[in-house]
């Protein structure tokens, strides 16, 4: 039971409210008391409850018939039904219409705190579940194409083993999720998955990002600090761009690699690490061993099993698999209806390019629900929300996006423009509703159509 649940108590009778609230805040709990279904309903509306607690017979609205409002009314808190009239019947309908459990009146407060501490449990597992799947779903690998097929056969082959892998492909293709999938895969998939992007670090900070620090190793070291290393043991470490890596550091690197022990900066001892180590690059590793940018002996050490990620022009089949999971993804994110995408849609999103590769694809398909109206996507939002591009042999864009032209702050200006108009358009002018949509305060909605020049009576006066 958690250290202080909120429980509202339903009930006609004064006296079980005040003996049952007392019971709860005895035991730690905080409780609100309610003597009618109309006002109950309003109350779980406004405020969430980690529980409800509600007797069934009651003059007015009964118990059923509130169990029945509020689940109508999206109340998800797990609700507890409570009787003196109590039958089969009764129990089986208020169960069937959602109810956690069904108490029978007289009811001994070591139960009643048990119930309640079950019904709060399961409902914490289910939503640890549901989290748990959007935080996977975040990770998930979609494809369709016979490329792509390839690519997570090498992933199963290679991922129950220990070998080191070295993911290459363009930046945005996805070589962060095919790591992560071969973490899932691995024996080690309870163990940690920790990762560093070698390109975004300073050079100054990368070793004490691998390795960690003691207090006072260097100035500003007010403590101890745990590196990627120990943070990742008996899991698997991530290191993208590692051909970004500073040459000083690839061969501390290296060492950790042969011997698996490492020592934080300022330590005195070393430290065994049990890790795997996966790496990522967009460069061409083997160039810079010739230029002597990156150590021979360490290129050898990581790239053991190499994995190529095609980019996305070389793998159109996944496009509109893709393009319809963002849609569901960043719906739910945005709390938005999704959007389906018409067949010329598809075909506009396989004509381009894609040189920002899947992570690109899904920007666009984020601007694309800003601006789409309806709840069909047509080819021509796709256009204007697609950047001005050479598609090659496959045509040309020849009427590129408004925001897509001109300097930053002019580009952000026209994009911002766009979508306040599309929203506008989208909720019939209604300024409460479409700040709503876009996370703003009405007041900061007008000053921002009026910062965009755009003039709210001209655009009423044409519908």
């Amino acid at each position: 039971m958690p250290a202080k649940a909120h429980i509202l108590i339903i009930d006609d009778d004064a006296n079980t409210l005040a003996s049952l609230a007392r019971a709860f805040r005895l035991a730690g709990h905080e409780a609100s008391v309610c003597d009618n279904a109309a006002r109950a309903v309003e109350l779980a509306k406004a405020e969430r409850f980690d529980l409800i607690l509600s007797d069934v017979v009651m003059p007015g609205r009964d118990g059923i018939a509130l169990l029945e409002d509020l689940k109508n009314a999206g109340v998800e808190s797990p609700i507890v039904m409570m009787s003196g009239q109590a039958s089969i019947e009764m129990a089986v309908k208020a169960t069937r219409l959602g109810a956690s459990d069904f108490l029978e009146k007289p009811i001994s407060t070591d139960k009643l705190l048990l119930t309640v501490e079950n019904a709060l449990h399961l409902k914490r597992l289910e939503t640890e579940n549901r989290d748990l799947k959007r935080r996977l779903g975040r990770h998930h690998i979609v494809w369709a194409s016979a490329a792509m097929r390839e690519v997570m056969a090498q992933v199963e082959h290679v991922a129950a083993s220990e070998t080191r892998v070295c993911i290459r492909g363009e930046t945005g293709t996805g070589k962060e999720l095919i790591a992560r999938t071969l973490h899932e895969k691995s024996a080690r998939r309870g163990g940690p998955f920790v990762s560093l992007n070698c390109a975004a670090i300073p050079s100054e900070l990368v070793e004490t990002e691998l390795f960690g620090h003691e207090k006072g190793s260097f100035t500003g070291a007010a403590g101890r600090h745990t590196g990627k290393f120990e943070q990742a043991h008996r899991g698997t470490l991530f290191l993208d761009e590692i051909g970004d890596m500073p040459i000083t550091m690839q061969a501390k690197l290296l060492r950790v690699l042969e011997g698996g022990e490492m020592e934080r900066i300022g330590g005195d001892k070393p430290i065994s690490v049990d890790v795997r180590i996966v790496v990522a690059t967009h460069r061409n590793l083997e160039e810079h061993v010739r230029q002597g940018t990156f150590r021979e002996d360490l290129y050898h050490r990581v790239f053991v099993f190499p994995i190529l990620v095609p980019a996305l022009r070389d793998r159109r089949e996944d496009i509109r698999a893709l393009a319809e999971h963002f849609v569901c993804q960043l719906s739910e994110q945005n709390n938005w209806k999704p959007k389906a995408f018409s067949p010329d849609a598809i075909a506009e999103l396989e004509r381009y390019p894609w040189p920002g590769n899947v992570r690109e694809l899904r920007n666009v398909v984020e601007r694309v629900l800003l601006l789409a109206d309806g709840d069909v996507v047509e080819a021509a939002t796709v256009m204007r929300a697609l950047p001005a591009a050479d598609q090659g042999s496959g045509g040309s864009f020849s009427r590129p996006a408004a925001f897509m032209t001109g300097v930053l702050s002019q580009r952000v200006e026209n994009f911002e423009r766009e979508t306040l108009l599309a929203e506008l358009k989208r909720n019939h002018n209604h300024m409460t509703n479409t700040a709503k949509a876009l996370g703003l305060e009405r007041s900061h909605l007008y000053k921002k159509c009026q910062q965009l020049g755009i003039d709210l009576r001209a655009i009423r006066s044409e519908t």
